[in-house]
């Protein structure tokens, strides 16, 4: 496949409820993660779009957004095209913004492989991270009705992330580390967690890869009203006018239910799914206080972990070395 062709959507436009006490700390106020400097001089936002560059055209990356924080994408985004912006009125969850980010790339580009990137990770190996991002955009290519899913080996038995049980192997001329999707695991309990943990399953880092028409199809069978609302309903795009934003009446926005993706999608699609095995690349899900600490401790960057305790000042953070 040539990378020239493919999309990215950075998924950008989450409130970050569970990070606030530390973003507070940071900024005196409730910012949201992806416009937060956790670690490096950049904010998780910047630190997304640094990361994708190496692997999509910088043109062909769109960002999902929603409107109440506009005064913090305006500024993040301020030399992307108005087109690659997608301003939703606001946070309805996961499967809503993916929807709303492929009907502006089917505006903007057919059918093209696409990926969906969260924009609260962390990678100590961020060319490793590239490299696989790549060999799944060939996969996905070669593969027009799978979505390929990226899974990070698990290193504990974590509660708050989402895990993916692999199934068989599945023939793949260009690696053989790809496999079947058997089930998913949504924060499961202690003892649960330990289970997987010991049963080599995968940490789903929520980076998803395939055509936008294999999207469509799964978000056909699982959330055909949630189609209709934002799209014509057969998946074709409705906007194709719109630069940017929801072109539609705020009164049909708002009557869109929020939805997680992995719920409501993934977890009953997994037929049309595969799961490529990562190799050692330090992947985190920056999502709470405690993950970021134990992230950045991981990295060797300094942090006050008295200070942080004991929620009393942000020297720890601003202490802390860029990467």
């Amino acid at each position: 496949m040539e990378l020239q062709k493919a999309w990215a959507v950075v998924l950008a436009g989450g409130d970050g409820i569970r990070l606030q006490p530390l973003t507070r700390m940071i900024t005196g106020e409730d910012t949201p993660k992806q416009f937060c400097q956790l670690y490096g001089g950049r904010t998780l936002l910047a630190h997304t779009r640094f990361r994708l560059a190496a692997a999509i055209a910088p043109e062909h990356t769109v960002f999902a957004v929603v409107k109440p924080h506009e005064r913090y994408y305006t500024k993040e985004l301020a030399d992307v095209k108005p087109s690659r912006v997608v301003v939703q009125p606001s946070n309805k969850g996961t499967t809503a913004a993916i929807v709303h980010s492929l009907d502006r790339i089917r505006s903007l580009a057919g059918d093209p492989v696409v990926g969906f990137f969260p924009t609260d990770h962390l990678y100590e190996r961020e060319p490793q991270f590239v490299a696989s991002v790549r060999l799944a955009f060939k996969i996905a290519s070669s593969r027009p009705q799978t979505i390929i899913l990226l899974g990070a080996r698990a290193e504990y038995p974590e509660v708050e992330y989402g895990w993916i049980e692999p199934g068989t192997p599945l023939a793949c001329r260009l690696t053989d580390s790809l496999l079947g999707v058997r089930q998913f695991w949504e924060k499961p309990s202690t003892q649960v967690a330990q289970a997987l943990l010991a049963c080599d399953c995968l940490w789903n880092t929520f980076v998803m890869i395939g055509r936008a028409s294999a999207f469509l199809d799964i978000l056909k069978a699982s959330v055909p009203r949630m189609l209709q609302a934002i799209t014509s309903g057969d998946g074709d795009p409705r906007n194709r006018e719109a630069e940017s934003g929801w072109a539609n009446s705020d009164q049909e926005f708002a009557a869109i239910a929020p939805g997680d993706f992995s719920q409501q999608v993934l977890s009953v699609s997994t037929n049309r799914l595969a799961v490529l095995r990562l190799k050692e690349i330090g992947w985190s899900d920056l999502g709470t206080p405690e993950r970021v600490r134990r992230a950045l401790t991981r990295h060797g960057l300094r942090w006050d972990h008295d200070a942080f305790a004991q929620n009393e000042s942000v020297g720890g953070l601003a202490s802390m070395a860029a990467s």
